[in-house]
């Protein structure tokens, strides 16, 4: 047996059926735990545009939005919706856009004990997330239970390992694909080199500079490509409503599709959607509420409704539209999978874009440059803030250095099997993170009822926020 082989068993197993049910469950649980707080999203939109600069925090709300989203809106939003199709048939979309609706929940409550239990460093820039909600959530007299500081420790070792494939290996690779598919001349080596330079001259310059850049670029790559989106669908308008039906279908039969030449049956849709939804929106990865906690907001909820609106934009718009463009190409286009020659995500992508006459591929090769571009930025803050963790700050430059060097290593010779690793590092600090998030589920559900249903989100918290020591 191989080494990829292995690690396709590998994968196959942490996402079987007791990560979906621990995914899938604690979504639904946590909507019931928070009485729906996806209601609120017109509030939590209104939000995430609104300046809160007297709260205390480092960067604005809207700067870790557009952070986490540079994180999450790359391409899981495109190639990684087309492998699920190919994968798990059309009715992986259906189950794609049901995890982010009910992560949304997730999204929420993960966020909102990141900030509650945020930190400063020596400096006063502040730290939070999974790792520092193991260890202040559950602290009592100073000291912290051995378990919970092996959960902070296995989540930020595993998130740190995480992002140096979902974060900068995988989507170096898929830059360098893109790039090399329309422009088959230049040298790997040069589009890495290239990649390796772009990323260099944002990442040390800190939080405050990546979500500089993120504020600029993520709403005006997201807009572009729904526009493409949008355009793809309007000329397909006939084979809508079937593509969507088709979804359905698949979702809760076992029929084949396309002839077969998709993958096909309820479980397969049920894995591949669920395994990509998460790799889209991040809902219950534990990522998201890194950034977070660096947010000016006055209190836990604002911020946690803020970060929910992130999964609605990522899965439940832009996934869901990939997938509707997808499929109804298909439809319209029989031919489109005979021969073998769609058997990768991103071909499938770039079919479906080429029906739009001069502008289709040249949309599509530029909102994957900069979505891949963004992602890779917003995860290097991400296992920053890990590296930081397990080594205090004499770790993040060595860090930052290694996160370069395998953003070029990806650009000149990483295939698909970046995407399995990513999938099981991601299940791996998942784990540690929802189990955090359902343990402190009573406080989250007893707070979102003091800010949030009884009409409280303008109320500051005046819990102090602890100084730790640097290592």
């Amino acid at each position: 047996m191989d080494i990829v082989q292995i690690i396709n068993d590998i994968d196959a197993f942490v996402w079987g059926p007791p990560m979906i049910v621990l995914l899938l469950g604690s979504h639904v649980y946590l909507t019931f735990r928070t009485r729906f707080v996806q209601r609120k999203l017109p509030t939590a939109i209104k939000l995430s545009v609104t300046k809160d600069p007297d709260a205390p925090g480092d960067i604005s709300q809207f700067g870790a939005l557009t952070t986490a989203l540079s994180a999450t809106i790359g391409t899981g939003n495109i190639v990684g919706v087309a492998t699920a199709i190919l994968a798990g048939g059309p009715g992986a979309v259906l189950w794609m856009w049901l995890t982010g609706v009910f992560g949304m929940a997730t999204k929420y409550s993960e966020t909102f004990a990141a900030v509650k239990y945020r930190v400063r460093d020596h400096k006063g820039d502040m730290l939070g997330g999974a790792m520092y909600a193991w260890r202040r959530g559950f602290e009592k007299d100073g000291r912290v239970p051995w378990w919970a500081a092996l959960g902070a420790g296995a989540f930020a070792l595993f998130a740190g390992i995480a992002s140096f494939g979902i974060g900068s290996a995988v989507q170096s690779s898929a830059m360098t694909g893109i790039i090399l598919s329309n422009a088959p001349g230049i040298p790997a080596w040069g589009i890495g080199l290239a990649i390796a330079i772009m990323v260099s001259a944002v990442i040390f310059g800190g939080v405050k500079v990546i979500s500089k850049v993120c504020e600029k670029l993520v709403p005006f790559m997201a807009i572009a490509y729904a526009w493409g989106c949008i355009v793809i669908i309007g000329m397909n308008w006939e084979h809508v409503w079937p593509a969507i039906c088709l979804i359905f279908e698949c979702a809760f039969t076992p029929k084949a599709a396309f002839g077969g030449a998709v993958g096909s049956g309820i479980m397969m849709a049920l894995q591949f959607g669920c395994a990509r939804g998460l790799f889209s929106n991040e809902s219950g990865l534990g990522s998201a509420p890194i950034v977070a906690s660096a947010a000016s907001t006055r209190n836990p909820a604002r911020q946690a409704l803020v970060s929910m609106t992130g999964t609605f934009w990522d899965t439940v718009v832009i996934c869901a539209l990939t997938g509707i463009v997808l499929v109804s190409t298909m439809l319209a286009n029989p031919g489109i999978m005979e021969g073998g020659t769609i058997a990768e995500g991103a071909d499938l992508t770039s079919a479906a874009f080429a029906s739009i006459p001069y502008i289709g591929t040249p949309i599509l090769v530029i909102g994957m440059i900069l979505f891949a571009y963004s992602t890779i930025l917003g995860w290097s803050y991400y296992g920053n803030r890990c590296a930081a963790y397990l080594f205090g700050k004499r770790g993040v430059r060595p860090y930052q250095a290694l996160y370069v060097v395998v953003a070029f290593l990806g650009a000149i010779g990483v295939g698909d099997v970046v995407w399995t690793v990513s999938d099981i590092t991601n299940a791996l600090m998942a784990v540690p993170n929802i189990v955090v998030v359902l343990l402190l589920s009573g406080m989250i559900a007893r707070e979102t009822r003091r800010y949030v249903w009884e009409g409280n989100l303008d109320e500051a918290d005046e819990a102090p926020i602890p100084v730790v020591e640097g290592k």
